[in-house]
C-alpha cells in the first residue's frame, strides 16, 4: 500500500531514472495523475501536460464503464460495451467529448496542448482497474512519439497486459490479483479538485 500519491511518484521516479537529460513530457491523466505527474516531470527535468480522457458509462447504468474517449475522439471499448446500440454509445462518446473541451479550457486556456512528436512520452495515473482510460490515452498518441512509456501506481493484471500491446513499455509498481479498487491501495486518497489542478500545471 502507498501512503498517498507522492509515495507512488517517488518509487515511480526511481524506475525512470534513466530518463533525466531527455527532457521527456509527462503527460498525466486527471485528476489523480496530476500530483504524480508534477513530481515526475520535476524529477526528471521534463515537462509537464495532461491528456484528456472520460470514462464512457453504460447507458443507463452510469456508474459501470464500458469504456474511455480521449479529447481528439479516440474511443477504447471494453467487451461489455457490445451489449449496447451504437447510438447510446455514440451519444454517450459526444457527451463526454464535450465535457473534455471544457476541461482543456480551464487547464490550459492560454496555449494548446503540447505536442508529443519525437519526444519520449511518460503517461501517468494513480491506478487502473480495466485500463480503459490509460489505453484511450495510449492510444490517441501512437505513433507520434519517440518512445511512450505507461506508468501507474497499481493496476490489474488483465488492465497491465492490455497496456502492454500499446505502449513500448508498461512500468506499474503494483499488481495484485485480489484487486477491486485503486483507492484501497492508497492510505490517502483524497479526490484531487480543479483548483489543485491547475494550481500543479501553472507551477
Amino acid at each position: 500500500m502507498f501512503r498517498d500519491r507522492l509515495d507512488a511518484a517517488e518509487q515511480l521516479v526511481e524506475r525512470l531514472y534513466s530518463l533525466k537529460g531527455t527532457h521527456p513530457l509527462i503527460l498525466a491523466i486527471p485528476r489523480g495523475g496530476v500530483p504524480m505527474g508534477r513530481y515526475l516531470a520535476d524529477a526528471l527535468e521534463g515537462e509537464l501536460d495532461v491528456v484528456l480522457v472520460r470514462k464512457l458509462r453504460a447507458p443507463g447504468n452510469p456508474e459501470f464503464a464500458i469504456g474511455a474517449v480521449s479529447e481528439d475522439g479516440t474511443m477504447t471499448l471494453d467487451e461489455a460495451a457490445s451489449h449496447y446500440s451504437k447510438q447510446a454509445i455514440e451519444r454517450e462518446a459526444e457527451q463526454q467529448r464535450q465535457l473534455l473541451q471544457q476541461r482543456r479550457q480551464r487547464y490550459s486556456p492560454i496555449r494548446p496542448p503540447i505536442p508529443p512528436e519525437g519526444r519520449v512520452v511518460v503517461v501517468v495515473d494513480d491506478g487502473s482497474a480495466t485500463g480503459a482510460t490509460m489505453a484511450a490515452a495510449l492510444t490517441t498518441l501512437q505513433g507520434r512519439t519517440k518512445r511512450l512509456i505507461a506508468t501507474l501506481g497499481v493496476a490489474s493484471p488483465n488492465a497491465a497486459l492490455r497496456l502492454a500491446a500499446i505502449a513500448d513499455e508498461v512500468i506499474c509498481l503494483e499488481m495484485p490479483r485480489n484487486f477491486m479498487a485503486v483507492s484501497q491501495f492508497y492510505a490517502d486518497f483524497h479526490q484531487v479538485e480543479d483548483s489543485e489542478v491547475m494550481r500543479l500545471l501553472e507551477s
